[in-house]
């Protein structure tokens, strides 16, 4: 079987790359296609793969700004020739799935989201504050083409598989498609509990926008707590600049500190809307609880704790943390307080028993099984026409 694995870009070890990853690690003798790639910023498992870029890749200047030109990301993806392939699997959040195939090729789509920045997020990404009038007016221009291509393109796919339920939801909605649940994978064996507590809260993540880093940044102001942020991006100078003393901006920081935080760390702030969520479970396979914005896939991955039992023999023993449902710093810190009172409820066996579920060996057997189900039953419809 001739496979094309197909991911959105290449520029660093996140949340949808650890997915591509296990993809590689199944079909190591694929051709990767990406819209660019920076060579050395991913695993090793990646950056051995036959790796190839579209014209993007040759365009000046590119490492730091490709998000500016999505408005040639939809040429650029289908100028791949992929004639031939038998599979093409496609991981995107963006216009990966927009690759054009053969009648004869089965394409299937992990879908981490529908390409947020033209639908439910356009608001938050091009808005006065964070982008300027030119910028606002490009986009603005191009936005019904891209929202347009999207939809079309869309029914290029033959199988969907969605990371969450939340996600399956928008697939319906915007591309009016049924597809598959299989959710993303944390590596259990990497993060692992340390049964240590240095009293500060945690934040990892990229300072986007969505992310929603200044409403932790401001409910820790209020409340006075140590916080840690690791992460960097396009509001970092910002968050620095409303950023009290008792929070501390790391910027990023590699896999290997990521995990020593989450093992000291007291819980793990999130409170971003996400359409899935790594991070919490990474916070969770190390036994530490969460405090997340009760929206998205947080509802997917994290079991509330039960704030009217006070009692932990009363505990139905299946917590792994706390949400808050208005998406303010006042709300966030109110939850803080709440947990400050109620921490020794959470058993850290208990959390960690929740990430186990989200392992990474659980998700590699599972697409894997996922995929040759489809492909058998893909040739089978071929041969019976």
């Amino acid at each position: 079987m001739k496979v094309a694995l197909v991911h959105d870009w290449l520029t660093g070890m996140r949340g949808g790359e650890k997915v591509l990853e296990v993809f590689c690690e199944l079909f190591p003798d694929a051709h990767l296609y990406t819209l660019l790639h920076n060579k050395g910023s991913l695993s090793d498992i990646i950056e051995d793969m036959d790796i190839r870029t579209s014209f993007i890749q040759k365009l000046p200047f590119i490492r730091k700004k490709y998000r500016h030109l999505l408005p040639i990301f939809p040429t650029a993806i289908e100028r791949f020739d992929l004639r031939g392939y038998d599979l093409v699997l496609s991981s995107s959040h963006c216009v990966a799935k927009g690759v054009i195939t053969g009648a004869d090729t089965l394409h299937i789509c992990y879908c981490f989201t529908p390409m947020r920045y033209i639908w439910d997020l356009y608001n938050l990404y091009f808005s006065k504050e964070r982008a300027g009038i030119i910028t606002r007016v490009a986009t603005s221009l191009v936005l019904n083409y891209l929202r347009k291509w999207d939809v079309a393109s869309s029914k290029r796919v033959n199988k969907y598989v969605a990371i969450s339920r939340y996600i399956a939801e928008r697939i319906k909605k915007n591309y009016g498609r049924d597809s598959d649940l299989i959710y993303p994978p944390v590596d259990c064996s990497y993060f692992k509990p340390g049964f240590t507590n240095e009293g500060f809260y945690l934040m990892v993540s990229p300072l986007a926008p969505n992310k929603r880093v200044d409403i932790a940044v401001e409910a820790f102001n209020a409340i006075g707590l140590p916080l840690i942020v690791i992460g960097s991006g396009q509001e970092e100078k910002k968050m620095k600049k409303m950023a009290g003393k008792n929070i501390k901006l790391m910027g990023w920081q590699s896999d290997e500190i990521v995990r020593e935080h989450y093992v000291n760390c007291k819980a793990l702030i999130f409170p971003g809307v996400e359409d899935f969520g790594i991070v919490p479970l990474e916070a969770q396979a190390c036994g530490k609880p969460v405090i997340a914005y009760g929206k998205g896939g947080a509802l997917e991955t994290i079991v509330p704790l039960d704030e009217n039992i006070k009692n932990e023999k009363e505990q139905s023993g299946n917590a792994t943390g706390m949400f808050f449902y208005d998406q303010a710093p006042e709300s966030l810190a109110q939850a803080v307080v709440r947990f400050e009172e109620a921490q020794d409820l959470f058993n850290w066996q208990v959390i960690r028993k929740n990430a186990e579920s989200f392992d990474r060996t659980i998700f590699k057997d599972t697409i894997n099984k996922y995929i040759e189900k489809e492909y058998k039953e893909f040739r089978q419809g071929l041969q019976d026409k």
